[in-house]
């Protein structure tokens, strides 16, 4: 009967009032309030008896006699409560009554945003196929709306190529393509783009939807906001990388190769990651939340309320700081990934784990002058790390290598004892799955570099950053405190329970 009231979304009080003479042994006063979120009433409600009037329909009178004199059965419609009321949120959120229970988000939240973190997952992997394909220059113009239309005749076709034949990738790499070979480069590119484009389309719409019918948890609506916008961002900061392989001026640079500036390609990808990394660690807390506002249950644990004391663990707070770090490292090095493959540098010294013969390049190869651009020099440094194709080969290395041993340490940690025994089931799963995809993806890194670059194993490993990054992500939410709209729905159900027993 509880669930029933709850769908209805109506208040509901009934209490037994006491007669002046006889009253019935142990008939006491009770009372059920509760409210979802809704202050309006049912379309279609249930009748109290057969054909009997509605009860907001009754005189006053006539709901004083309703049950007869010894009893009186009250319907009232609670007053309109702010989806977003801050003061759910505050210290004394325990305290607040159940009919004035803060908004949750439901699983259908939690859901669309995991989708739209798969869609992003699906854009980064095309996104690094239209690079390897070297699709990404095919398309000279940023159309958001009349773009989504390719060519649909041979003449826009030969009007695509004839832009096309004017770029510097053309004169330069491309000059013998025939239409077909066009083609081929240009769908890869929209395709990319398009799939950009149903992501924003995908996300903004239920976001809109969701926001209207209230069903955002109060913290939600300027994060997810904030995603919207960098969606949107994306997009332009897209074209501003394709951009920089367009100039003109890369005719006039003796040795010089029609791509995207490497920054600009890190820029791309490192927002891409910064998206996926916030749809899907927003989505899965947003399930967790609900599992444990429903069922009570945490991270793998069956009964929740364990949360704060495995949290104030300081062995588990040691192992939540690191997993922090870790997340990190995994970021930078395949923000790194971007700086290789903007420069082709995986097409030098194929072999692992040498380097021509050696653990590391000769000093004035990873710190070429060359590379200087000021007089005195001072810039050798930093234009070597990101310039050079040699040392971003080598970082690359440095950093993948690192982040496999620290992935493997903080898997081994999860053996000791103590801290095994305070950590919650999912957080040891995830450090597990960590290290798992952390072997993996070493693997294709290396099978990616002896094996010049194909593309179907350079993609693979593309994906798998994304796949590392995930488990990475799974592990810290695990090791998430319940959102506060959460505990304060937990604690009401549980209340409830046990006044109905």
């Amino acid at each position: 009967m509880f669930s029933r009231l709850c769908a209805r979304g109506v208040a509901l009080e009934c209490r037994a009032a006491t007669l002046a003479h006889s009253p019935p042994p142990g008939f006491g006063s009770w009372s059920f309030r509760f409210l979802h979120n809704s202050s309006v009433k049912p379309s279609s409600p249930t009748p109290l008896a057969r054909g009997s009037t509605p009860v907001w329909s009754q005189t006053p009178r006539q709901k004083q006699l309703l049950w007869g004199p010894s009893r009186n059965l009250t319907f009232r419609a609670a007053a309109p409560r702010r989806a977003f009321d801050p003061r759910f949120f505050s210290s004394n959120a325990a305290d607040v009554p159940a009919s004035e229970l803060p908004v949750l988000s439901p699983p259908a939240v939690g859901g669309w945003l995991l989708g739209s973190a798969a869609l992003v997952f699906a854009v980064i992997v095309v996104g690094g196929v239209t690079r390897l394909t070297e699709s990404g220059l095919s398309i000279t113009e940023w159309r958001p709306i009349t773009g989504m239309v390719p060519p649909l005749n041979r003449m826009e076709w030969e009007e695509e190529f004839e832009k096309y034949k004017a770029t510097p990738e053309f004169k330069l790499l491309n000059h013998s393509i025939s239409l077909d070979e066009f083609k081929d480069i240009f769908y890869m590119e929209w395709g990319h783009r398009v799939l950009g484009r149903l992501i924003g389309l995908g996300f903004v719409v239920p976001l809109a939807y969701f926001a209207l019918r209230k069903r955002l948890t109060a913290t939600l609506p300027k994060h997810l906001v904030g995603m919207a916008l960098l969606i949107g961002a994306q997009g332009a900061l897209g074209w501003y990388m394709v951009k920089s392989g367009l100039e003109d001026s890369l005719m006039e640079t003796p040795g010089a190769v029609p791509r995207v500036s490497q920054y600009r390609l890190a820029a791309h990808l490192g927002t891409a990651f910064v998206l996926y990394a916030g749809m899907f660690g927003t989505g899965l807390s947003a399930l967790m939340d609900w599992r444990y506002a429903k069922r009570g249950s945490w991270s793998g644990l069956t009964d929740g309320a364990q949360w704060k004391e495995v949290l104030a663990n300081p062995n588990v707070k040691r192992f939540a700081r690191n997993s922090k770090l870790l997340s990190g490292l995994v970021f930078l090095t395949a923000l790194s990934g971007a700086f290789v493959a903007g420069l082709d540098a995986g097409l030098l010294y194929n072999e692992f784990p040498l380097m021509g013969g050696r653990l590391a390049p000769p000093a004035d190869e990873l710190f070429d002058p060359a590379y200087a651009k000021n007089a005195d020099r001072s810039d050798i440094w930093w234009r070597n790390i990101f310039e050079n194709p040699t040392t971003v080969q080598f970082d690359h290395r440095c950093l993948a290598i690192g982040t496999y041993v620290a992935t493997a340490a903080l898997y081994a940690s999860t053996f000791n004892p103590v801290l095994r025994a305070a950590l919650p089931p999912l957080a040891k799963r995830m450090a597990t799955s960590a290290f798992a995809m952390a072997n993996i993806q070493v693997l294709l890194g290396i099978s990616t570099l002896l094996y010049l670059v194909p593309i179907p194993l350079a993609a693979m490993h593309q994906a798998g950053s994304v796949a590392l990054l995930t488990t990475m992500i799974h592990l810290l939410v695990s090791l998430r405190k319940p959102g506060q709209a959460a505990r304060v729905w937990r604690q009401a159900l549980h209340s409830a329970k046990k006044t109905t027993h």
